[in-house]
């Protein structure tokens, strides 16, 4: 598949459209004092720290777009999305911020921090059993009354998206080395993946997946998008099942390599990040931190390297079931 990335003028003028409508979100140093050693191989290593965005995660950059995008009849349908994740706060968010209607579709076991937030946003909300089931009732829905489906990764406003966030991140880094960044589906990472290495080619992007949600690497290796059998990790914002043909081709063309790593190493980050930082992360927001003092220790010494954090919606009882 022949697949078009975002464009150095396409992000330029997302960043602009954005500009006023979404948090600029800053990047901070590890001290490798605070880290006890943890990084002090790399010359510096910052963070991104995007959970501070709107609607707590990149998402809402993305769905915004996609919202701008539709025609007023369209608008007045209203969207509908799938998610038990930071896609659901983040289409609420955006939704809501545009005067659309919103309706999500969501498994009965999603953290209720999460569904309150989607209520709290003006969305209607439906619980079902499980998330395929919420995909079945989207489209249902959808071909039933209309709504446009909001996917939560795969389309062009969503690696867009995370394009404007790419570039901000080399624009505060000019010199960057490696990039390491959560994947779900694919979208985030190939937006920030073809802004830096659009400007800054040298710098490495690295992926990282929990082992039972690996569908982008066992992409990579096969040389086409597969789905896995199963889903299996604590991190359920990065539990996409599936790779898909655009944020595949995308993230093909311009991500580095991929890194897995297990549940028992993003809880470690989670703690990390709650002593030396004071962020109460979820799962996804700690699997870069992991890959970085874990997996990817030798690939990043001596470079000057940045994380994502790339999302925290977490409720303080499920944040505690984890880190006991």
């Amino acid at each position: 598949m022949t697949a078009s990335p975002p464009s150095i003028e396409n992000i330029h003028e997302a960043r602009e459209s954005l500009k006023t409508r979404i948090i600029r979100t800053p990047i901070v140093s590890l001290s490798h004092d605070r880290f006890a050693g943890l990084l002090d191989g790399t010359q510096s290593t910052s963070i991104k720290l995007e959970l501070f965005q709107h609607a707590g995660s990149f998402k809402a950059r993305g769905n915004l777009l996609g919202i701008d995008q539709l025609a007023a009849d369209r608008r007045a349908a209203g969207v509908i999305a799938a998610s038990g994740g930071n896609h659901a706060l983040a289409v609420s968010w955006a939704a809501h911020s545009q005067h659309v209607p919103a309706t999500i579709i969501m498994p009965k076991s999603t953290d209720p921090v999460r569904i309150d937030g989607c209520k709290t946003l003006g969305a209607r909300v439906i619980l079902v059993d499980d998330i395929a089931g919420a995909f079945d009732e989207m489209h249902r829905l959808a071909a039933e009354n209309g709504s446009i489906i909001m996917h939560p990764f795969e389309g062009s406003h969503m690696t867009l998206g995370g394009a404007t966030c790419g570039a901000e991140i080399i624009e505060d880094l000019p010199d960057l080395d490696v990039m390491i960044v959560a994947v779900g589906g694919g979208g985030l990472i190939g937006g920030i993946a073809s802004a830096i290495r659009q400007i800054r080619p040298q710098c490495a992007v690295i992926g990282v997946e929990p082992f039972g949600a690996d569908s982008l690497s066992q992409s990579f290796q096969q040389g086409k998008p597969v789905r896995i059998d199963r889903v299996d990790t604590i991190a359920d914002s990065l539990g996409s099942p599936t790779a898909l043909p655009y944020s595949y081709a995308i993230a093909r063309e311009f991500v580095s390599q991929i890194v897995r790593i297990t549940d028992a190493q993003m809880i470690e980050a989670m703690g990390l990040m709650r002593d030396t930082l004071k962020i109460m992360a979820e799962p996804a927001c700690g699997a870069a931190l992991a890959a970085a003092i874990g997996p990817l220790r030798e690939t990043i010494a001596d470079k000057k390297v940045c994380i994502l954090a790339c999302g925290s919606n977490i409720g303080m009882e499920r944040y505690r079931q984890l880190l006991v």
